[in-house]
């Protein structure tokens, strides 16, 4: 039985891989679910798995996708400006 995969499918393993990786990281308490590592990993995976749709579109997939998108891309700017704001003495 041989894979005949397409560049967007190796593009969607590879983002499922990613938000598994990063799920299974916060659950063992390697990351925080507040960290970049954690938002870039959801983000970037997230955007694999659109990319995937490519090959076959799925409606509720790309909803889900998009909008676990939006929401990595919310953290990650929430992040960088809680990062930038100024400590109270």
């Amino acid at each position: 039985m041989a894979l005949n995969l397409a560049w967007y499918d190796w593009v969607g393993i590879a983002g499922t891989l990613a938000v598994l990786v990063a799920f299974f990281l916060l659950q063992a308490g390697r990351l925080s679910g507040t960290g970049i590592v954690y938002q870039l990993l959801n983000l970037f995976g997230s955007g694999g798995v659109l990319v995937s749709l490519l090959g076959k579109f799925n409606v509720s997939v790309f909803v889900l996708e998009a909008t676990w998108m939006a929401i990595s891309a919310y953290g990650i700017v929430r992040t960088f400006k809680a990062r930038s704001a100024p400590k109270a003495p």
